[in-house]
């Protein structure tokens, strides 16, 4: 089996249980900072799931880990935003407690 595989479905884990707290979070009530918890969780998913994709060989026309290809910028995107939603609405949910 793929190393990379393997790293993608053992980070698809926690990953998919912050994405399904910040869901909960979310429909307890409907707040800016829930908001991005739950955008920031879903772009962390969509960054592992780039990776499982990349590991499977899926959608080979994004040219999986090759430099200025639709895969790679989608999987920074992805992680830039994951990185600075979450913590944003984490903090602004600390603030507002």
């Amino acid at each position: 089996m793929n190393i990379t595989l393997l790293k993608a479905l053992a980070a698809l884990v926690p990953t998919s249980v912050l994405l399904s707290a910040s869901v909960v979070l979310f429909l307890r009530g409907k707040t800016v900072s829930s908001l991005l918890q739950l955008l920031g969780a879903g772009c962390l998913v969509m960054v592992v799931l780039t990776h499982v994709s990349e590991a499977l060989q899926l959608f080979p026309w994004m040219h999986w880990g090759s430099e200025h290809s639709v895969g790679h910028y989608l999987d920074f995107t992805s992680a830039v935003l994951g990185l600075t939603l979450f913590p944003v609405g984490y903090l602004f949910h600390a603030i507002t407690k």
